[in-house]
């Protein structure tokens, strides 16, 4: 026989009410408490009737998740810690790809994909704040990214410049003193390598009164313009000791080139990247890195996006959230050789 609310909830250790609002996404329900509901669920293999539900309440039972890019393993991941995040709170994720080029963002929120959302979480590469705010109308909506909030519009995102800076201290703590940095990306306009890079200066100046020796744009954040920035970097006059790449891919690809070089990390350079992807963690040297909490990012754009879409947070200003970042140090920069 189908499982019922009343199993659930007698496994769950809850009220029936507690189990509807957790499979309705109706109320807010403690983490925890959630956590626990949603194990019954599984064990029971209870299903509600989600398409009854939001006929009932007049919504669709689907979300958009708008990112740049999918092959990226950090958007990889987050896309879906997001996807995960919206499952279990009863949504289906329709996902789309924009590449960060502005006439895709805009296109997702203009009504002209024909896509019927209860609300969108996007990345977005291209376009301000006040185009989203415009173009979204009274879709609820939260960005991911540096992009100031704007309306009613949720933000969720990481302390770039902090983060680069308590990278730029590790550098100079490791005795090193000619720091470049690879990954600007001056034509977008999300803003993110300017706030790296404005980080990695604030923490060079106060660590060691320095300035980078030089910081190199690039056409994208994967593997092969690390590598073809590393070479610049390689044939200047007197060379880095340290590199900061504003992302693991970049750092990797520069690791490549490092070896075919004959140049030693890190006794000769040390590297850095973004990210904490997985193939940092066994590359060889592995990689240090900054590390930005994914799973909080996930869950609290998801956790936004409900309380917009349940209409309890209508007059409530846009909310800035800034989550939390780790920097992991491995055998790139000097660390001891640790077990993957």
């Amino acid at each position: 026989m189908a499982a019922r609310l009343k199993d659930v909830a007698a496994l769950a250790g809850v009220s029936v009410r507690t189990v509807s609002n957790v499979v309705s996404n109706a109320a807010a329900v403690a983490p925890a408490t959630r956590s626990r509901v949603m194990a019954a669920v599984e064990e029971l293999g209870y299903r509600p009737n989600l398409a009854a539900r939001n006929l009932r309440q007049g919504r669709t039972g689907l979300v958009g998740v708008a990112v740049p890019e999918i092959h990226s393993p950090y958007f990889g991941r987050l896309t879906g810690l997001l996807i995960d995040a919206a499952q279990q709170r009863g949504w289906t994720v329709l996902l789309e790809r924009t590449g960060g080029q502005a006439a895709l963002e805009r296109r997702l929120l203009d009504g002209s994909e024909g896509h019927q959302v209860d609300g969108m979480i996007i990345s977005p590469w291209s376009t301000s704040p006040a185009e989203l705010a415009a173009l979204a109308g009274g879709l609820p909506l939260v960005v991911l990214g540096e992009l100031e909030p704007e309306g009613s519009i949720d933000h969720v995102a990481l302390n770039n410049v902090a983060a680069a800076r308590d990278a730029a201290h590790h550098l100079v703590a490791t005795g090193r003193r000619r720091v470049a940095a690879i990954g600007l990306q001056s034509r977008l306009g999300h803003g993110t390598a300017e706030l790296r890079a404005e980080g990695l200066r604030r923490g060079l100046l106060e660590a060691g009164g320095l300035r980078p020796v030089a910081e190199v744009e690039v056409a994208d954040l994967h593997r092969s313009e690390g590598a073809r920035a590393l070479r610049e970097l390689l044939r200047l006059p007197e060379p880095p000791d340290a590199v900061f790449c504003f992302s693991d891919e970049l750092a990797l690809g520069a690791l490549r080139v490092a070896a075919e070089e004959g140049v030693r990390v890190p006794e000769d350079l040390a590297l850095m990247g973004f990210d904490d992807i997985e193939d940092g963690r066994f590359a060889a040297p592995s990689l240090t890195t900054v590390a930005p909490d994914t799973e909080q990012i996930a869950e609290r754009a998801v956790q936004c996006l409900s309380e917009r879409v349940l209409g309890r947070l209508d007059t409530l200003p846009a909310r800035r959230i800034v989550v939390p970042h780790r920097l992991l140090v491995r055998e790139s920069t000097g660390a001891a050789v640790a077990p993957v």
